[in-house]
């Protein structure tokens, strides 16, 4: 599956239902713009149920761009086949209202979650950067801001940041470095798995970004007991709950640089914050309350169905 739409969707159309009409599912639930698009399409061919989960993707974009256009206009007819949905946050519902519309189908926010082990703290001696960033090298994370943010930083004192992941962006990130003359300071490397490896690595970990839905690497990192320092934007502040006034401005080096030489500072005092963050989602954010919320979600849409026929 590609990230744009392209001849290959055919393809990939034609297996899933080759997969499908063998095992014969009551509900298809697809994620993202283009699984829930396939979701939709291809339910009702099947007799199934079509839900979709529709973070980021076509929601990121704007009416006013040709391409984002054409992706909200496609969300406005595909709702017409839609089920149900499920938004893994109140602002993925809210974007979804603003941008394609009231939804004539059941919906619910049902909040990611980790499993147990992994709110498990992670090891600090492993600790050989001051700052590490993990995710896609694209705009929308918020990279380059964190490059300038370092850049003010390094002119003050000695730290090190390590950037893990790959990307459109890549070679305009490694051309930043250079130009502001922290390429000694910064190592970049590609994605790594599990990202416990990577996470392990920062005294800190840094999430700038610029638009966001229920990002999976900030629960990660507030499960492993580690000092975050991310953005508010998307569904972040619903994770950080009553710790949101701590998120930095997205876009705003300045600002996070300051965050930035606030943990150098004082360490200790981001690490007790970092215990008290973590017990906070440690009871909201759990996988076992995220499937509970999601079949019984199933369940309802499955009954209207038997109520309807």
């Amino acid at each position: 599956m590609q990230r744009r739409p392209g001849r290959s969707d055919l393809r990939v159309i034609g297996q899933l239902e080759q997969i499908f009409r063998k095992q014969s599912p009551n509900i298809l639930h697809g994620h993202g713009a283009k699984g829930a698009a396939y979701a939709r399409l291809l339910a009702p061919r099947i007799g199934a149920k079509a839900i979709c989960t529709p973070h980021g993707g076509s929601l990121h974009f704007s009416y006013w761009t040709p391409r984002g256009a054409a992706y909200l206009g496609l969300e406005r007819l595909l709702k017409w086949r839609t089920d149900g949905s499920i938004f893994e946050s109140e602002f993925a519902r809210q974007a979804y209202l603003r941008k394609i519309g009231s939804a004539p189908f059941p919906s619910r926010v049902v909040h990611n979650g980790l499993y147990d082990y992994e709110f498990d703290r992670l090891p600090r001696h492993d600790a050989q950067y001051d700052f590490v960033f993990v995710g896609e090298l694209r705009r929308l994370k918020g990279v380059h801001v964190l490059v300038d943010a370092f850049a003010r930083i390094s002119r003050q004192r000695r730290v090190t940041l390590l950037i893990v992941g790959a990307g459109a962006e890549e070679a305009r990130i490694k051309s930043r470095i250079r130009d502001l003359g922290v390429d000694k300071q910064v190592d970049l490397v590609p994605p790594v798995r599990p990202v416990t490896e990577v996470l392990s690595k920062g005294r800190c970990i840094v999430i700038p970004s610029l638009a966001e839905s229920l990002p999976y690497i900030v629960l990660e990192t507030i499960g492993a007991g580690i000092p975050l320092l991310t953005t508010e934007t998307g569904g972040i502040p619903e994770i950080f709950g009553p710790f949101a006034d701590q998120l930095v401005p997205p876009g705003d080096a300045e600002a996070l640089a300051d965050a930035m030489l606030g943990f150098l500072q004082d360490p200790g005092a981001a690490y007790a914050n970092a215990e008290r963050v973590h017990a906070h989602i440690r009871g909201a954010f759990r996988v076992s309350r995220m499937v509970e919320a999601v079949t019984d979600f199933y369940s309802e849409v499955l009954a209207l169905q038997r109520r309807a026929s």
